[in-house]
């Protein structure tokens, strides 16, 4: 199984947010491209997150989040 460009654009979607504070939340609003919308629609959807436009992380989305979070890290480290 590989990465989608629709799962693609949930993640990178997830990493928007910012996982160190459950208070803080995101809107993707009308003028954002299709892409945009229906990624945030998606994660909505799978119970990710509170708004169909964004809101907050739930506690699963929190998770989630935080594991894309660490898998960019990881894929993002310099090998010496």
């Amino acid at each position: 199984m590989k990465f989608t460009a629709d799962k693609m654009a949930e993640l990178n979607l997830l990493l928007q947010f910012d996982i160190r504070s459950s208070a803080t939340g995101i809107k993707v609003h009308q003028d954002a491209t299709d892409e945009i919308q229906a990624a945030v629609g998606r994660l909505f959807d799978k119970g990710l997150c509170t708004q169909p436009d964004g809101g907050y992380l739930t506690d699963e989305g929190i998770e989630v989040a935080e594991h894309a979070d660490k898998v960019l890290r990881v894929l993002s480290s310099e090998i010496a």
